[in-house]
């Protein structure tokens, strides 16, 4: 069997940045490159209280791929990832479908591990700590790119500037 890499992907600029560093781990390692995007219905995650037809879930399934493609496209729009790909759209909490799609110990699972702002910690636990916690193959945790933080910054001044300026 051969090696594989798993990178979680949510078209967030850390999820791209990890995407990018998984490419080359799988190019280094030649080893197949498995992107995941983990969805879950409106509302809620599985245990959600609202109750959807099979439709409706085919809907929200085919939306992800979607998603999960367009993703992909973007990603490798200027140079394609030069390893097999397989791109895979699971539902459930992102931190255990990730864990779950590198269950084997000769997989390598790689995650954004941005910052997700000053109230999201508490709204919602981060995936890079789920996984490095639960995963049974080495984790590596891709740090933000310092230029996100530099654009987070511009554009919040820019924000708060007055008309006309």
């Amino acid at each position: 069997m051969r090696q594989r890499v798993v990178v979680g992907v949510s078209g967030s600029p850390g999820s791209l940045a990890a995407l990018h560093r998984a490419t080359a781990e799988a190019r280094e390692r030649n080893a197949d490159l498995y992107a995941v995007l983990a969805w879950q219905l409106p509302g809620g995650g599985l245990g959600g209280r609202a109750t959807y037809g099979t439709a409706a879930l085919r809907e929200y399934r085919e939306a992800a791929v979607e998603e999960l493609r367009t993703i992909l496209d973007g990603a490798f729009a200027v140079r394609r990832p030069g390893v097999a790909l397989s791109g895979l759209a699971v539902r459930g909490e992102p931190g255990a479908v990730l864990v779950e799609a590198a269950e084997s110990d000769d997989a390598l699972l790689v995650v954004g591990a941005g910052s997700r702002g000053r109230w999201l910690p508490a709204l919602r636990p981060s995936v890079a700590r789920y996984c490095l916690a639960h995963a049974a193959c080495p984790v590596l945790a891709v740090p933000p790119n310092p230029l996100e933080a530099e654009l987070a910054a511009v554009l919040s001044n820019n924000w708060n500037m007055p008309p006309g300026r």
